[in-house]
Parts: C-alpha cells; sequence; structure tokens
C-alpha cells in the first residue's frame, strides 16, 4: 500500500480553498477502459432519471443506476432509490480506486449521458444520507466531457476535461462549499459513462 500511498501524495488539490478535488487523469489502460465502457453500457440496468421539482415530476434523457453492498435507499430531488447489488465490473472498479484512493465506498450511482446535449446542472451532493465530508470517487469512461467547479460565495470557477479511464475524488468540505456541474456541448457525440462511488451512513 506504500506504493499507492506515494502516489496519492503527488496528486494536487485543484481547489484553491474550502475542499479538497483530486484529479488521478487515466487510472485504467486504454483497452481495460474500452472494455468497462461496453460491459456497462451494456449490462448496468439504466433508467430515466427522475425529479419531483414543485410538485411536478419530471423525467431526464439522462439515465441513472443505482448500486451498493446492501439495498441502501438513496434519496435526492425528491426521488427514493434503492440499491441494486453490486456487479462483479462495479466491484473490480471498487477495489481499484480504493487501493487508489486510500478510502472505501459502499455504493455508487452511475449516469449515462447520451451525448453532449445531457449535462447536470450546478449542485453540490450534500444529501443527508451520505457520510459528510466523505470522498466521492467519479470515474469516466467513453466521452470526455469538460467538468466544472464554482464556490457558492466567491463564484470562483475552476474547469477540466475528465479524460476516457481517469478518476476524481471530491472530498474534506468540497460539497458544503463549491457546486459542480457538467455543462453541455455540440462538440460531443458519444455517450459518457460516469461512476460516483459514495459513503451512504446506515441509520
Amino acid at each position: 500500500m506504500d506504493l499507492f500511498s506515494q502516489f496519492d501524495n503527488s496528486i494536487k488539490n485543484l481547489l484553491p480553498y474550502d475542499g479538497t478535488v483530486n484529479y488521478y487523469g487515466c487510472v485504467f489502460p486504454r483497452l481495460q477502459a474500452d472494455n468497462y465502457y461496453d460491459v456497462l453500457l451494456n449490462t448496468i440496468e439504466w433508467k430515466n432519471d427522475e425529479a419531483i421539482i414543485f410538485g411536478k415530476r419530471m423525467v431526464t434523457k439522462r439515465k441513472v443506476a443505482w448500486y451498493g453492498e446492501k439495498p441502501f435507499e438513496y434519496q435526492y430531488s425528491n426521488v427514493t432509490k434503492i440499491a441494486l447489488p453490486f456487479t462483479n465490473e462495479l466491484l473490480e472498479i471498487k477495489k481499484k480506486i480504493e487501493e487508489l484512493t486510500n478510502e472505501t465506498y459502499n455504493s455508487c450511482l452511475l449516469n449515462l449521458y447520451h451525448d453532449g446535449s445531457e449535462g447536470m446542472a450546478w449542485h453540490s451532493d450534500g444529501e443527508k444520507d451520505l457520510k459528510k465530508n466523505g470522498a466521492i470517487a467519479s470515474v469516466t469512461f467513453g466521452a470526455e466531457r469538460k467538468f466544472g467547479f464554482k464556490h457558492k460565495e466567491t463564484k470562483e470557477v475552476v474547469s477540466l476535461v475528465l479524460q476516457h479511464g481517469s478518476l476524481l475524488v471530491m472530498k474534506d468540505e468540497t460539497q458544503t462549499h463549491w457546486l459542480h456541474r457538467l455543462p453541455p456541448t455540440k462538440k460531443v457525440h458519444r455517450p459518457r459513462v460516469n461512476l460516483t462511488f459514495r459513503t451512504i451512513v446506515e441509520k
């Protein structure tokens, strides 16, 4: 584990203050990343995401899936999801990023963006079920997309491009002080599969 610890210490914090975001770059070799992309695209139980806003039910083109070590409940946008059991591929990916980040995760929210027209508006992952100030590990397979952070008070913005097979980790007070988003773009025409490994605190 010492090798991974040294690797972790060399990763810089992308945020200037009030949180920690580490970008590890591509941590999966190209062929392995290609394989995970194909398998996840075709075997995950994808469903259109839902949200209840001002009492009205909204359905997005973007698709999501929720997996975990147990049938955890996860509520956001006034909708509750029940976790499906981890697949073998998700367990393999989880094991690798746990070694790289020296963190543990018990659940994974997956997003499928079919092309650049689908994105995510500014938000923070502050749901009460999540471990407070815990690490959220975001893995990208497929299309490269721009990803941004904006400080809630100063409005300072930090952006980067998430590569195929890459790992980004948000932790500490990031969710308290920063918003993040995946802006839409007309330049991307292929899907992006995004895995966000999290820790649910059992009640």
